[in-house]
């Protein structure tokens, strides 16, 4: 039967017995001997009660969590250090609601609403909602808004009204022309003399010019540049260039192209016939225009492009 041997806990000072083998080992290698795991616990644990500096109560932390001054919580470091470096209070910037118009705080983030009952309301817009907000946006600023800067009812409109264009035109506003994409669409016509022109005036001009039996050409090229003139006519040697500008003072990039090409002729010498819408519609003054490319080749053989 193994011996036992009185021992003493490191712990609380109790005595206990242990296997006489357990103790001499003990002994040799120099361990703590424990009369229970709580002791021996207790024993392990090295955290130190302190005070808290702000409510005075008091808790308990491990020696590499001991700073210069310690709080129980955050909320008393909190509360020490605000009264420390108190924070300037700066006056709150205001932005404007997309859905109510109404002011709020500017917060962190890039918010448009409001309150949550905004941006609900925002993702239900009607139609008859979506124009009093165009409208009234329209008023403050004084003229039609662009798709930009009313982000939070473009993608409405384009799902009401079909586009944001047609959202402005519902509203009774005048659309803004673009300054960088496709300003119409081109409807492709055929004259009488096989010529393929972009428009429905175009036809009538290139019909005109093959009625008095003036010959003509289509698309042709300006010098030093790819910009094409609609018609050209050479006349004793001379060639002039005919120009339909049916867009004129309607697009800034359109009257960007009508200034180059006046300059591109001047600079090299060919005359230039400019015809505008008012000179269709609504009556025809193309003879006015015209006229005298009639007269300058009268005698000449009816050579025509076909």
């Amino acid at each position: 039967m193994a011996q036992l041997k009185k021992v003493f806990c490191k712990t609380c000072g109790k005595g206990f017995f242990r296997i006489n083998g357990r103790v001499n080992e003990a002994e040799k290698f120099g361990w703590n001997q424990y009369c229970s795991k709580e002791c021996l616990s207790r024993e392990r644990n090295k955290r130190q009660t302190l005070l808290c500096e702000n409510c005075g109560g008091a808790f308990q932390r491990p020696p590499h969590e001991i700073l210069t001054h310690n709080y129980c919580c955050q909320s008393c470091a909190a509360v020490v250090n605000n009264k420390k470096y108190p924070k300037r209070h700066q006056s709150p910037e205001l932005r404007t609601c997309v859905n109510c118009s109404g002011y709020f705080r500017k917060s962190t983030g890039n918010s448009k609403y409001c309150s949550i009952r905004c941006v609900r309301e925002a993702k239900f817009y009607t139609p008859e909602k979506l124009l009093v907000v165009i409208k009234n946006e329209a008023q403050k600023i004084g003229r039609t808004p662009a798709r930009r800067e009313m982000g939070g009812i473009s993608s409405a409109c384009q799902r009401f009204f079909g586009s944001w264009n047609k959202a402005m035109i519902a509203a009774g506003l005048f659309i803004n022309r673009s300054d960088s994409q496709r300003m119409y669409k081109r409807t492709n016509t055929k004259a009488l003399d096989g010529h393929l022109c972009d428009s429905v005036s175009e036809a009538l001009i290139d019909n005109w010019l093959f009625s008095h039996k003036i010959f003509h050409q289509r698309d042709v090229i300006y010098p030093t540049t790819n910009h094409k003139a609609d018609w050209a006519v050479d006349v004793n040697g001379q060639r002039i260039f005919i120009e339909y500008f049916g867009l004129a003072s309607d697009s800034p990039r359109y009257d960007r192209d009508v200034s180059h090409k006046k300059e591109l002729c001047e600079a090299n010498g060919i005359p230039l016939i400019e015809i505008y819408p008012q000179d269709l519609y609504p009556q025809r003054r193309l003879m006015a225009k015209l006229g005298d490319l009639e007269t300058s080749m009268s005698g000449r053989p009816d050579v025509r492009r076909s």
